[in-house]
């Protein structure tokens, strides 16, 4: 299996690499660091031995030396060079050439610590990837393979192709997996019945993915509340190695991903990277002789 990891020299591209690490590193994934470059811009792959390197394929090649020492040795790595019209074409391009079943990429660099601010590359890319991506917050690297994923079930019904990627995830990574439902107290309605459907929905996708694991495998369900989302996120406690998964919004078209309201508030406040899945995707990552 293969990941497509959007690697640029600075501290966004070294968060991509740690986060495509972790990820990778339960089950020997192979990476693909992608360097984009514009198509306008001139680029030669490759030069006679002895010939003058420009600035442009120095640049490239600093890049590359870069961006390779910081995957881990125990893991496969090539590096990419692709011309293409924008940074998330680039990387769409090569998830599609190489069936690869994640896109990889960092927060932009204005960011808080630890937090997201979603760039104009990875914004991009959650409206058009027909593959799931995960974003990693600035400052992350932990490299260690992961040791918890969550869930994020909303309360109601759908995002199956979120519920299959995650039940299908913690199975292959061999780590528990927590259901959770976020609850809004002052969202319209009563506070108590938002909470008690939360409640009955996260049980009922509890039960279904328990049925999916194999006998013993660690499910676990939570509801969070508060006033706010944020507040909600605040409220739940996040291992170091953790990653939440969400599904795209139903606004989305079919295989293609949007990032929703409530999404977008957790983005806010989460402490760990995160997975969105595509609307209907139907598959996380492709066989290992592919």
């Amino acid at each position: 299996m293969r990941y497509v990891v959007g690697y640029t020299p600075s501290e966004r591209g070294a968060d991509a690499v740690a986060l495509a690490s972790a990820l990778a590193r339960a089950q020997g994934a192979h990476l693909d660091l992608v360097y984009v470059v514009d198509r306008r811009t001139p680029y030669v792959a490759m030069n006679p031995e002895g010939s003058r390197v420009s600035a442009a394929e120095q640049k490239v090649l600093s890049a590359e030396r870069e961006g390779l020492a910081l995957v881990p040795k125990d893991l496969e790595a090539r590096f990419h060079v692709r011309q293409a019209d924008s940074h998330a074409a680039g990387l769409i391009d090569a998830a599609v050439e190489y069936k690869a079943g994640l896109i990889v990429v960092g927060a932009a660099s204005a960011g808080l610590f630890k937090r997201y601010t979603i760039g104009s590359a990875a914004n991009a890319l959650l409206h058009a990837s027909p593959v799931p991506v995960a974003l990693a917050p600035r400052g992350y690297r932990h490299t260690e393979p992961i040791t918890r994923l969550t869930l994020a079930v909303g309360q109601r019904t759908g995002a199956e192709a979120a519920i299959d990627v995650a039940v299908e995830a913690a199975e292959r990574h061999g780590v528990p997996l927590r259901l959770v439902s976020l609850v809004e107290l002052d969202a319209e309605g009563d506070s108590g019945e938002n909470i008690n459907a939360a409640h009955v929905h996260a049980n009922t996708v509890l039960t279904a993915a328990a049925h999916r694991l194999p006998e013993g495998h660690q499910v676990t369900v939570e509801v969070a509340h508060g006033r706010t989302i944020e507040e909600a996120i605040d409220d739940l406690e996040w291992d170091d190695g953790e990653i939440m998964i969400v599904g795209s919004s139903r606004l989305a078209e079919k295989n293609k991903l949007f990032i929703g309201r409530t999404a977008n508030k957790v983005l806010l406040a989460l402490p760990v990277p995160m997975i969105v899945v595509p609307r209907d995707y139907e598959r996380f990552d492709t066989s290992p002789e592919d």
